[in-house]
């Protein structure tokens, strides 16, 4: 099954039978396999990934760090889901170090960025700071890079 989902994830449009053919097995058994890790939540999603600044389009992204009190009982989770639940976060992750969350933020533009952070999170009463990053340049993600360096000849051509 590992095998099948790591091929989905490089390459959510693989067939059935194309993963059948890679991992030596026959194509029922291979969607029964993806069926059933749709069914049971092993596959969340398929993705397509997308350069928007090759297209003159994008939003603003930002990585925001924060600071959490957890609460008795539930510790971080609680807040970490009411924080997860804002369309404007786009993932959410706690981590060990300084910070507790880090979430990536999306916008139309830095100002509504800042507006996410000062009047939804900022204010929520578990959080007791922040560190709002912005995003610059993406140069890899889902282990896709998207500045693919120009490859340049550097060998002298010979004459005769």
């Amino acid at each position: 099954m590992k095998e099948i989902l790591e091929i989905l994830e490089q390459n959510a449009r693989a067939t059935p039978a194309q993963i059948a053919t890679m991992v030596g097995k026959p194509v029922k058994e291979v969607q029964k396999i993806i069926r059933q890790a749709e069914k049971d939540g092993t596959i969340l999603k398929y993705k397509a990934v997308i350069n928007w600044p090759k297209l003159g389009e994008g939003d603003i992204w930002a990585l925001i760090e924060v600071r959490i009190t957890p609460q008795r009982g539930v510790g971080f989770d609680a807040i970490s889901e009411r924080i997860y639940q804002f369309p404007e976060v786009y993932s959410a992750y706690l981590v060990s170090g300084t910070y507790d969350l880090s979430i990536l933020v999306r916008g139309k533009n830095m100002q509504e960025i800042s507006s996410f952070v000062a009047e939804k999170l900022a204010p929520l009463e578990q959080v007791q700071s922040v560190i709002t990053h912005f995003l610059l340049k993406r140069y890899k993600e889902y282990g896709e890079a998207f500045h693919i360096p120009k490859e340049t000849n550097r060998r002298l051509p010979i004459t005769p």
